[in-house]
């Protein structure tokens, strides 16, 4: 089969593997759509935590079930997706519930190699049924599941004024699922295209351009003068994780959901006095997908919106370096292996 792996930063090359064989407790999956991701982005540019080279890149899946062992109730030809975020099932983490941040996760290509092949074995426990959802929007759930993880760890209440900084598609799944929680979104981000995407798009009322705006200013004027009780990271930027410690109201949530490589630091004078609660979110469960999943079966997302640009498999090589040039004004690239 064909395989498309980033070799080192800068260099991904076409290769061919052998098809991988039905183990105990897995599924071969026939790959149909892989999202392009800031992981693999990040991972190409050579920023990416967690990551080693050479790596099959992608997890961003929609699937057709080939052959299965252990996946009671699906069927062969099904569609589905897939958590791509493989568990032990024993550390503390997981006992707890929350095998998103297992000890010895193994997200698909990061740790281990994804979806970047004709054919992919994952665990049958990480299957999730289609129902419906065509390979486009499924391919879309784990990017909004993400948003909607960190949403779910903020624990917003209907008509709180919530901050997410980075217009990209993470952030963009923050707010959309801010937004079905209640939140009075404010999007930040330096790109007017994406901040008239959110406006258009995705309703959100209120957006600062950081770069153009008196950022503070604009805050207190939207949130009467108060601050945003929740401010969500989404860009993984140095320089915009420091500056949202100022944006926090008194009582607040600081979510980061970006991911940063280098050492965080703020005042601790500021941070107390507000009695402030900084928590990261990492990747997203499968309640999260169930209700990703959910919301766009009732017409609360729509997944068609994100989908810029598509390419076939053989033409990503090329394209790659192009996803990364902000004038090419990608939100989501999709990739088809049809």
């Amino acid at each position: 089969m064909k395989i498309l792996r980033c070799v080192s930063p800068g260099k991904l090359e076409y290769d061919t593997m052998p098809r991988p064989d039905l183990s105990e407790g897995n599924t071969i999956l026939k790959i149909r759509r892989i999202g392009i991701c800031g992981t693999d982005l990040h991972a190409f540019e050579g920023t990416q935590p967690y990551f080693s080279y050479p790596r099959i890149l992608g997890h961003e899946l929609a699937a057709e079930i080939v052959e299965m062992d252990g996946a009671a109730g699906f069927e062969t030809g099904e569609l589905v997706t897939v958590v791509p975020y493989f568990s032990c099932g024993k550390c503390i983490a997981c006992r707890e519930g929350k095998s998103n941040c297992c000890s010895r996760i193994e997200v698909c290509g990061v740790h281990r190699d994804g979806g970047m092949v004709e054919y992919l074995s994952v665990p049958s426990g990480s299957l999730l049924h289609g129902e419906g959802l065509q390979p486009d929007s499924l391919a879309m759930v784990e990017p909004l599941a993400i948003g909607a993880h960190g949403v779910r760890r903020a624990s917003i209440q209907p008509g709180e004024y919530v901050l997410v900084v980075g217009a990209g598609p993470i952030g963009l799944g923050t707010m959309e699922f801010a937004r079905i929680a209640g939140a009075r979104v404010i999007a930040m981000d330096i790109n007017e295209v994406r901040l008239r995407f959110c406006r258009e798009k995705i309703g959100v009322t209120y957006t600062i351009n950081s770069r153009t705006d008196d950022v503070e200013g604009r805050l207190r004027e939207i949130t009467n003068g108060d601050m945003p009780t929740v401010v969500f990271d989404a860009t993984g930027s140095l320089k915009a994780i420091m500056a949202g410690f100022h944006f926090l109201a008194h009582g607040g949530r600081y979510v980061l959901i970006g991911l940063q490589k280098e050492v965080i630091g703020f005042s601790h004078p500021e941070f107390h006095k507000r009695e402030a609660t900084l928590m990261s979110s990492r990747n997203a469960t499968r309640e999260d997908f169930v209700h990703v999943m959910h919301s766009m079966r009732c017409g609360l997302v729509s997944p068609e919106h994100y989908i810029t640009h598509r390419t076939d498999f053989d033409e990503v090589k090329a394209q790659f370096l192009s996803w990364l040039d902000p004038s090419s004004r990608v939100i989501k690239a999709m990739v088809s292996m049809d």
